[in-house]
């Protein structure tokens, strides 16, 4: 069994709090949840989310994704530098009645140690020091514990502080970092943000000549802002991030091409890349396009559309910030002929 940690176990798989608890929040069709302080699945196992047996906790992180990308056609945007979001953090999750239900079947197993169990009941129930798991505060506050990424990255197992309490209205103990705050709300929505995958238009579509420029455009009506909104009820924050589309960078998947601009950045414009080719336009330098110098052959190239999104947060409480750049793209096949010419 893995090593326990003083006051909370990392190990949480055992023993299901059943009881609803005191102010929770009722559950939302539509909500992500924190994963608790648990190991990660083995290989091939399935989770919920990462919040088996919490389901019910008070700081269960509740996502309105209702103006977040959507279709079969979206993904998640990936951070353009090493910044990820936070791996574990800290929020309410007991009640004092919801506390006593988890721990005291852990103790009475004796799966733990007797000297670990004793040191329990001692700072819980014996006031060194809290006193019968708070009993005479209920309703006026929670018992913090750990929570965890679900997707289980590394760190997920840093936040190993035991469990703490907190009344209504005050704040979470400064010397324990992690607690849950608008900003690691507004950084966790980060995570659930989709946005649309990126196929560029293409004139000519599909087959185009050596030395002719292709134009390049996106669909005006598809690339748009999107959002995720954060909270925790039971503590009245939340955070809104925002992804809103800046440029598309274009990589012909050949060096034998050149790009329209010379970069291969094209910036949103009004909401849109590059023009739509148009009748009149042959001859013309596209302001978003390719131009490949070279057959493909028998195959044909790979190129990629990546569009990068601008990302930020704005909390409930007045904070706000810029989270690192996000990038989504796909790759199309491109085939590349060359110009037939007739001799006489």
């Amino acid at each position: 069994m893995p090593a326990m940690r003083p006051g909370s176990r990392t190990l949480i798989t055992l023993f299901l709090v059943g009881s609803v608890l005191a102010g929770a929040q009722p559950a939302m069709a539509n909500t992500g949840v924190g994963g608790g302080a648990k190991t990660p699945p083995l290989p091939g196992e399935k989770t919920s989310g990462g919040a088996d047996g919490d389901a019910l906790s008070a700081g269960v992180i509740v996502y309105d994704r209702s103006k977040n990308g959507s279709g079969a056609s979206v993904g998640p945007v990936t951070a353009t530098t090493s910044w990820t979001p936070p791996a574990c953090w800290y929020a309410p999750k007991y009640s004092p009645a919801a506390f006593q239900a988890y721990v005291e079947p852990i103790w009475a197993a004796d799966s733990t140690g007797y000297e670990w169990d004793a040191e329990q009941r001692d700072r819980y129930v014996n006031g060194h020091p809290y006193k019968d798991f708070n009993k005479d505060k209920a309703g006026k506050g929670y018992w913090w514990d750990s929570y965890v990424n679900k997707s289980f990255p590394p760190g997920w197992d840093k936040c190993d502080k035991p469990y703490f309490w907190v009344d209504t209205g005050d704040a979470p103990p400064a010397n324990i970092p992690n607690t849950i705050s608008t900003k690691i709300l507004g950084e966790l929505a980060y995570n659930e943000i989709r946005v649309p995958t990126t196929e560029v238009s293409l004139k000519p579509a599909g087959t185009t000549k050596v030395n002719l420029a292709t134009w390049a455009w996106l669909d005006k009506a598809t690339f748009k802002p999107v959002s995720v909104t954060a909270s925790v009820p039971v503590l009245g924050l939340s955070a809104t991030t925002t992804a809103e589309p800046v440029s598309l960078r274009i990589d012909p998947g050949t060096s034998d091409a050149v790009t329209y601009p010379a970069s291969g950045v094209c910036e949103f414009n009004n909401g849109s890349v590059g023009e739509e080719y148009a009748a009149g336009d042959a001859g013309k330098t596209p302001p978003c396009g390719v131009k490949y110098l070279r057959s493909s052959g028998n195959g044909s190239y790979q190129l990629k559309a990546t569009v990068t999104w601008k990302i930020h947060w704005t909390g409930s409480d007045g904070n706000g910030d810029d989270l690192p750049d996000g990038a989504f793209g796909r790759s199309q096949d491109v085939i590349v002929q060359e110009i037939q010419s007739v001799n006489r």
